[in-house]
């Protein structure tokens, strides 16, 4: 062998082989909704990794490629209910509170994610890192997005100066979050009362 075979050699070994095959973002995709629609029936205790692969279509090697078990799964399913929020237009304070809140409460009459909010809340304290999860991705970025609103309401003189931006934003995120514990659902019509409500309190007068 010359010198340059052993160059060529060693510079094939030291690049790293690919293992396994590509991931596929429609089976990543499948997983995971798999994986929420199977919590919603059943709960996370008796949801397991061979019924979500069966479910979503996949082997159970394709989901112990990507998540170490199920709870790792969960975590990103859980993370996947962060849907893209409604962009404010500016208008006026009411015009985007009332957009904002009807966008809310018909993703809350959602029956998947009603039932999802239900279970992670039950059981919060025994899967701290999925109720946790859900806050980081789904309440915390509703409740900024409004809180977003309301301090441009401040700033532009609509609201007043002393109001209270975050009792104001998790009223109203409260309010929508709260529905989706009971029997009725929040509707554009309770959207609308509640936007009014916090007007009336919180208008400059």
């Amino acid at each position: 062998m010359d010198g340059h075979e052993g160059a060529v050699s060693a510079a094939a070994l030291a690049v790293p082989r690919r293992r396994g095959r590509p991931r596929s973002p429609e089976a990543e995709k499948a997983i995971l909704a798999a994986a929420l629609d199977l919590f919603a029936e059943r709960g996370p205790d008796a949801l397991g990794i061979e019924q979500v692969a069966a479910r979503a279509g996949v082997g159970k090697a394709t989901i112990y490629r990507r998540w170490r078990g199920k709870e790792d799964m969960l975590l990103d399913a859980v993370g996947s209910l962060g849907s893209r929020l409604p962009v404010p237009q500016g208008r006026s304070v009411r015009a985007d509170l009332m957009a904002i809140l009807d966008w809310l409460c018909r993703e809350a009459a959602d029956p998947r994610r009603a039932r999802l909010f239900a279970l992670l809340q039950g059981e919060g304290a025994r899967y701290p890192r999925l109720l946790a999860r859900y806050r980081e991705s789904v309440v915390e970025p509703r409740q900024e997005l409004v809180a977003l609103v309301l301090r441009r309401g401040v700033a532009t003189g609509e609201l007043r100066e002393d109001t209270d931006i975050d009792a104001a934003a998790l009223l109203l995120n409260g309010a929508v979050f709260a529905s989706m514990s009971g029997q009725a659902h929040a509707d554009a019509r309770d959207a609308r009362r509640l936007v009014e409500e916090l007007m009336r309190g919180l208008a400059s007068r």
